[in-house]
């Protein structure tokens, strides 16, 4: 499925998911943010890079891990992406919505 973010078309699941990390960018993070009210910062932007190196090392992600990363607390987690930090983190970083999610 098909959509069009930041002028480009994207590849997306029906969850609204990215399926192709080589079609993502700030500015695409940046639009879809838009969508919950987010304006992505520096900080938004190193949590989304730290989520892409640990989807690229298979290594599983929850909100506890995120939290020990020593990247962002949990605190700061939620601050950043009220209402669903780690579903709404990890499609604005472009990659698949982790297992622990429901």
């Amino acid at each position: 499925m098909d959509k069009v973010i930041a002028g480009k078309t994207i590849s997306v699941n029906e969850e609204g998911y990215m399926t192709d990390l080589s079609q993502w960018n700030e500015d695409i993070a940046s639009e879809m943010a838009k969508e919950y009210d987010i304006e992505l910062t520096p900080k938004h932007i190193e949590v989304l890079t730290y989520l892409q190196e640990q989807f690229k090392n298979n290594v599983p992600l929850s909100i506890r891990k995120v939290g020990s990363s020593g990247v962002v607390s949990i605190k700061e987690l939620y601050e950043l992406f009220p209402n669903g930090p780690l579903k709404i983190s990890t499609k604005l970083a472009g990659i698949p919505k982790p297992a622990s999610c429901i």
